[in-house]
């Protein structure tokens, strides 16, 4: 991670984790993310809920990956009226001791895939596949200190942000431990494991980043990692995360990620090579389990189509005699048919 340009400090407080007044830009996002993965039943997956509220909008993401690698998925694009709570479509965030405990519920409905790659064609998808409840009722406890957080001003005033180029003003992630039950259907899971929250707030546009590779992975309560890889436009790449270790964040400064693809370009290995801050060096193999593809298209104003695709792999990481379970997230923009990071 990039030393702090001086002048420049991060900023984090309790009140943090709830909602903020939006800025005037259009495309405000409040977004707040979860994962979790049960080691022993491998089942997982994770919550999105981004609101949007100059645009009278929230998005809200629901992906579970079943022990047989069906894929139970669902997006939606509920109205709201104001940045009040992170509470849409079913998908409803409660914050019951800052940075310490959380609680994630949805009650609605999944698209049940048993070939989560059919998701690479949304409205194809919806017709070949059936849809079906689902329930979700997660406790979430904090088992590292927060990472992140806005980056402001010595004198805590805030930066000026291009909204047209920002993907997020704020940012701060955490390690997880999270129990509850999951229903698909007619089946009910109760699960206990780890996984990683985040949450943003500020300007957003998905092609605001030209790709980027992120690795959160838990290998129990005390060891865990979020790897990240994030290039723009410009092609710059910037090399982040941290490894947790007996509770305490070690700070990545750089790491080299090798993939492995198939015919459609997803992943389906990858080794990470990390160094970090006190000088610890760490070789972690991931195995892709289960993988959908999802895409965000938007049009510019002048009428150019942007498509930016999302791979989101549940992924079996092995490093240092260790197995844990997480994700591979790979963002890319399909340029000519082909993925961004790759070209």
């Amino acid at each position: 991670m990039a030393e702090m340009a001086k002048g420049l400090k991060l900023r984090l407080d309790p009140e943090d984790e709830y909602t903020h007044t939006p800025d005037a830009a259009a495309n405000y996002n409040e977004s707040m993310y979860f994962n979790m993965f049960d080691p022993d039943q491998k089942v997982g997956g994770w919550f999105r809920i981004g609101n949007r509220p100059n645009e009278h909008y929230a998005e809200t993401s629901v992906c579970l990956y079943l022990p047989d690698g069906r894929v139970g998925f669902m997006f939606g694009r509920p109205k709201i009226e104001n940045n009040d709570a992170m509470d849409a479509g079913g998908l409803k965030v409660e914050v019951v001791e800052p940075f310490k405990k959380l609680k994630v519920t949805y009650e609605g409905k999944v698209l049940l895939l048993d070939k989560p790659f059919d998701m690479a064609n949304p409205s194809q998808a919806f017709k070949d596949h059936p849809t079906v409840p689902c329930t979700v009722s997660l406790d979430y406890e904090g088992v590292s200190p927060m990472f992140g957080g806005e980056t402001v001003k010595d004198d805590g005033s805030s930066l000026e942000v291009d909204p047209e180029k920002s993907f997020a003003k704020a940012h701060y992630e955490q390690h997880m431990a999270a129990s509850g039950t999951i229903t698909v259907g007619d089946e009910e899971w109760s699960v206990s494991g780890f996984g990683l929250r985040d949450k943003s707030w500020g300007p957003r546009h998905w092609q605001a980043i030209n790709w980027y590779r992120w690795l959160p992975m838990n290998f129990g309560r005390d060891f865990g990692m979020m790897i990240s890889i994030v290039t723009n436009e410009e092609g710059v790449e910037r090399h982040g995360g941290m490894v947790l270790k007996d509770g305490a964040y070690d700070l990545i400064e750089d790491v080299k990620i090798e993939s492995e693809w198939d015919e459609n370009f997803y992943q389906t290995s990858l080794r990470a090579n990390v160094k970090t801050k006190s000088g610890a060096t760490y070789t972690v193999d991931g195995k892709v389990l289960s993988l959908i593809p999802l895409r965000n298209r938007r049009k510019t104003p002048d009428g150019q189509q942007l498509n930016t695709r999302i791979t989101e792999g549940m992924t079996e990481y092995r490093c240092d005699g260790h197995v844990g379970y997480g994700l591979s997230e790979y963002l890319d923009q399909i340029i000519d048919g082909k993925p961004s990071g790759l070209l």
